[in-house]
């Protein structure tokens, strides 16, 4: 709860989102909750885009029953589909197959960034800064690597308009590419980031994801990649 204060102290946050509440004990000592992060989740429950499970909130971008009421075989509307929630760091040793503290103590999920259980985290780099990175479910996405370095840049990918972004190969390419399927955006939200930000939303997430890695890659160029493989091999 002191960590809370200080967001509420500094930012004028009073009270806390929910979302943000939940999350913040679940965070590894080092970690903050990021203030855009919050920012984000008080404008979700503001537009009620969120449900109440036994086990705390998730949070959307789009409202779920507006969603679900226009998908269609062709496509839907809402832009990227991704839950936040309050997960920490209790799963992750199915991921790793492994508890120890080097790993236990450097990540706390906080979103599932698609249908097949890949997630979002923030993860403390070996010099003691905070990023967000993505852990492919393995199953589905194999994508592993930082998303963004700075949370606001995680808003703007969030805002580019992919289906999902645990898809790696498509950072390269805008959204709807394959035409096959195709995701209408979510304007509400993008020009919530643009205007609270005051910033501008690229293309391609290649813009922001810097080095997009494979859990099947050889070698890579991403320190969060590089740092998971001393871990599980």
């Amino acid at each position: 709860m002191q960590m809370l204060r200080g967001i509420v102290n500094i930012f004028g946050f009073n009270p806390p989102s929910v979302l943000g509440q939940q999350i913040a004990p679940t965070l590894c000592a080092g970690m903050v909750l990021p203030p855009p992060l919050e920012l984000l989740f008080r404008w979700i429950e503001s537009r009620r885009c969120f449900v109440d499970m036994p086990n705390g909130r998730i949070g959307f971008l789009f409202p779920e029953a507006e969603m679900k009421k226009g998908w269609t075989d062709d496509g839907r509307p809402g832009g990227t589909d991704i839950g936040f929630a309050a997960e920490g760091n209790v799963n992750l040793r199915y991921w790793f197959k492994t508890t120890e503290p080097e790993v236990m103590n450097r990540l706390c999920v906080f979103a599932k960034s698609g249908g097949d259980g890949s997630m979002a985290a923030f993860w403390l780099a070996d010099d003691g800064s905070q990023k967000i990175v993505h852990l492919g479910s393995g199953s589905g996405s194999v994508t592993l690597c930082i998303l963004a370095d700075y949370p606001v840049d995680f808003l703007r990918l969030l805002a580019i308009g992919y289906d999902e972004i645990c898809w790696g190969d498509a950072y390269f390419k805008p959204p709807n590419a394959n035409g096959e399927f195709v995701v209408g955006p979510n304007l509400a939200y993008r020009e919530w980031v643009e205007e609270t930000f005051h910033v501008t939303i690229p293309t391609r997430a290649i813009e922001i994801v810097r080095h997009p890695a494979s859990m099947d890659d050889d070698n890579s160029e991403d320190a969060f990649w590089q740092w998971v493989k001393k871990h599980v091999g």
